[in-house]
């Protein structure tokens, strides 16, 4: 699985997590939410290091990560966190390989 995060959706979550150089955001799977690739199943971030990252990525200064026990719910997927500027806030889009 690879990770990747747009500009935009870094800065967003730099600020509304008032995320500093050095910090880390899971990504990780939650049950209940909408708009997942597994249903009843959605992502939630949480401002944590890693413990045992299966795919991770630094963009300006913030380590976003997802970690290997949630691998399962990417069943050889990408993951690509986007921005929606008409929502202003960031949206997951899930790539196959």
């Amino acid at each position: 699985m690879k990770l990747q995060v747009e500009e935009r959706a870094v800065n967003w979550y730099k600020e509304e997590l008032e995320l500093e150089e050095n910090d880390y955001l899971r990504f990780f799977v939650r049950y209940g939410g909408v708009g997942g690739i597994v249903p009843g199943f959605s992502l939630g971030v949480s401002p944590s290091k890693p413990v045992d990252p299966i795919a991770e990525v630094t963009e300006n200064g913030i380590t976003f990560y997802v970690e290997q026990k949630d691998e399962w719910y990417f069943d050889n997927t990408d993951l690509v966190v986007n921005f929606d500027e008409a929502l202003d806030e960031p949206i997951f889009d899930y790539k196959t390989e």
